[in-house]
């Protein structure tokens, strides 16, 4: 994210005012009705009737829709993933490297995100022009690498070929307007979101799925500057004593050293209910002195906000909400 300039003060109900100048990603170009894009699967296998779903909802939005070759794949021997490291790196790559390809949409989370990104050639991609990577949970290993090996915003949004946007009309229409008319989604916010620290607090979004950002720990693309950002967490399927140990972990390796604020998504199935996790992020989160944002609707859960990543935005805990800078795509 580059160096940033950060000007903090005390104030503010309490909490911790935070004005940072961090630099910010490259933001790709915004869609367009006949702009050709393509389906990726990174990680785990892609149901079919999900993914022709996905086809035709997208294209249904006037887009050009092609499938990666290895989209359908299923690894022969280990199944969780979608097909061979080497085959869904290249997919991936081939998709970005493409100069007519728009955007890049992943259509599973799951599994193997981390597996493949050595196999990329970041060389070759850093000379192709941004365009817009889409999804959430395990591509979070994929928003970091690709901020930090190419400068890239990207988009915290569903997975395509998952019920996460196949039959959530909610969903499905926030991640469009993001996508086409990214002016329309300057803030974000949730009806029950409420401060665990008061504050407010200006940074570079980042961040995504614990789970992944703890495991890509010490790993080349954990190198993500987070002095002056704003963290963004979600997880699914985690009980309190494993999210404890993974919030544990990062504050203790000085990974969330700097963070300017923290917005909290969703903890879908994370027993034992959503009361101890909001405890637990008060208990472990509160020690780093800045704002703390619980029950923004994105992550793991019907109807979720699309976040850009990698660009500039206030949360304001009074207002419970994030406020981009500017659009999340040119």
């Amino acid at each position: 994210m580059g160096e940033s300039v950060v000007e903090v003060r005390e104030g503010f109900t309490g909490g911790r005012v935070a004005k940072a100048r961090p630099s910010t990603l490259r933001r790709p170009p915004r869609l367009r009705r006949g702009d050709r894009v393509r389906l990726v699967a990174p990680c785990s296998p892609v149901p079919d009737a999900q993914l022709d779903a996905a086809v035709e909802i997208l294209t249904g939005w006037g887009l050009e829709v092609e499938l990666a070759p290895h989209v359908r794949d299923r690894h022969p021997l280990l199944p969780y993933l979608a097909g061979l490291d080497r085959d869904r790196a290249r997919d991936l790559q081939d998709a970005w490297c493409d100069p007519d390809v728009r955007a890049v949409f992943c259509a599973r989370g799951g599994d193997g995100a981390h597996r493949m990104l050595d196999l990329l050639d970041f060389a070759r991609m850093r000379r192709a022009e941004p365009k817009a990577l889409i999804g959430f949970s395990d591509i979070t290993a994929l928003h970091e690498a690709f901020a930090v090996e190419l400068g890239v915003a990207t988009v915290h949004g569903p997975v395509v070929g998952t019920r996460y946007f196949v039959g959530d009309e909610v969903a499905q229409r926030e991640l469009h307007t993001t996508l086409f008319t990214p002016e329309r989604r300057m803030l974000l916010t949730s009806p029950g979101a409420h401060a665990l620290v008061p504050g407010r607090a200006e940074g570079v979004l980042f961040g995504g799925n614990l789970s992944l950002l703890n495991d890509g720990l010490a790993t080349p693309h954990s190198r993500l500057a987070t002095d002056g950002g704003v963290l963004v967490l979600e997880d699914v399927n985690e009980d309190a004593a494993r999210v404890d140990r993974m919030l544990t972990h990062l504050l203790r390796t000085g990974w969330l050293d700097g963070v300017r604020g923290v917005a909290i998504g969703t903890w879908t199935d994370c027993p034992p209910d959503p009361g101890a996790i909001a405890d637990l992020m008060r208990d472990r989160l509160s020690s780093l002195g800045v704002p703390v944002l619980w029950g923004l609707e994105f992550g793991h859960c019907a109807a979720q906000l699309t976040l850009p990543l990698g660009v500039l935005a206030t949360l304001d805990t009074e207002r419970a909400s994030l406020e981009l800078a500017v659009p999340g795509l040119e």
